[in-house]
């Protein structure tokens, strides 16, 4: 059989340490079909020497869970797979301008339409206060741009401000607060369709349509994550809007991509709006894929 690479998370970071390995055992049972064996090993063990990853086919970061919470780290194990030439898809330089969510801001003056965002390196009372009022929300969403699965996002309303600049280490006035995550915080409305329509995703192998998943959060919460009782259903078929909008982020994007996980939602007036450009680490929602990720195994046979 041939034998790709897939890069699975720091053990160092207990994070998600029962969720993925199902998730890698649906992608091996994918691949096998096709001749393909997938051997797991740390990304973090690979950071400043790509020699243990010279044996392998293919190189995959599916399962990078988290890297985001040692960015500088990341980085700098992109710089060293670029310089090895591995084999690797998605390549190395789109891992590395992915992994930071102001790749939103490049797409949207690329035309693609996301959700009013407000960028900061030093959060302030009067910024936020400044987004509700030009986008008219009740409430708003503010995370790191560098993040992932929910991590470190806050849901409030123009009562709930102190509280979370507190927690995202800021201070009222615009000063540092002290905290470690006092850069890079972007904020957006929420939109309450979210909570009756979810989120939808459009998953790309080999530049071609695979298959559509909603998500749902939970009644109560927001986030639509797996982890959070978030409800996955495949649909027959993308609503036109969301895939005219994910046909245009992949053009904007111009990358050879082996994979893409377009995730999207549609605001009060029915206009779809890119939340994310999954490119690193996306769950391919297998589970729950007709095929069971067979258009995503042909896809790697064909690149191989």
């Amino acid at each position: 059989m041939i034998e790709v690479a897939i890069l699975v998370p720091d053990p160092a970071h207990g994070d998600h340490a029962e969720v993925w390995p199902p998730v890698l055992a649906r992608l091996q049972s994918a691949l096998a079909v096709q001749g393909i064996r997938a051997v797991p090993t740390p990304w973090a063990e690979h950071v400043d020497d790509a020699s243990g990853l010279h044996g392998f086919a293919h190189v995959l970061p599916l399962l990078v869970w988290n890297y985001h919470v040692d960015h500088a780290r990341w980085l700098r194990a992109c710089r060293t797979w670029d310089e090895a030439g591995l084999p690797m898809s998605n390549p190395p330089a789109v891992l590395s301008w992915n992994s930071d969510k102001r790749y939103l801001a490049r797409l949207a003056g690329e035309g693609v339409a996301i959700p009013h965002t407000a960028w900061s390196r030093r959060l302030a009372r009067a910024q936020l206060e400044q987004v509700f009022e030009a986008t008219g929300a009740d409430e708003l969403i503010a995370k790191p741009s560098v993040s992932g699965g929910a991590w470190k996002t806050w849901r409030f309303g123009r009562d709930g401000i102190d509280a979370v600049l507190a927690r995202l280490g800021q201070a009222a006035d615009g000063g540092d607060g002290g905290g470690d995550d006092a850069a890079d915080i972007m904020v957006q409305p929420f939109l309450p369709t979210i909570l009756d329509e979810g989120e939808t995703s459009l998953l790309y192998f080999g530049g071609r349509l695979s298959h559509v998943v909603n998500k749902r959060p939970l009644p109560g919460d927001f986030r639509v994550q797996e982890t959070f009782g978030g409800r996955y259903t495949v649909l027959a078929q993308p609503p036109a809007g969301a895939l005219a909008l994910a046909e245009r982020v992949l053009a904007a994007i111009g990358e050879p991509l082996l994979y893409a996980r377009i995730d999207m939602v549609p605001d009060a007036d029915g206009r779809w709006l890119l939340m994310e450009a999954e490119l690193i680490e996306p769950d391919f929602y297998l589970g729950v894929d007709p095929g069971r990720g067979a258009a995503f195994a042909a896809a790697l046979a064909e690149r191989l």
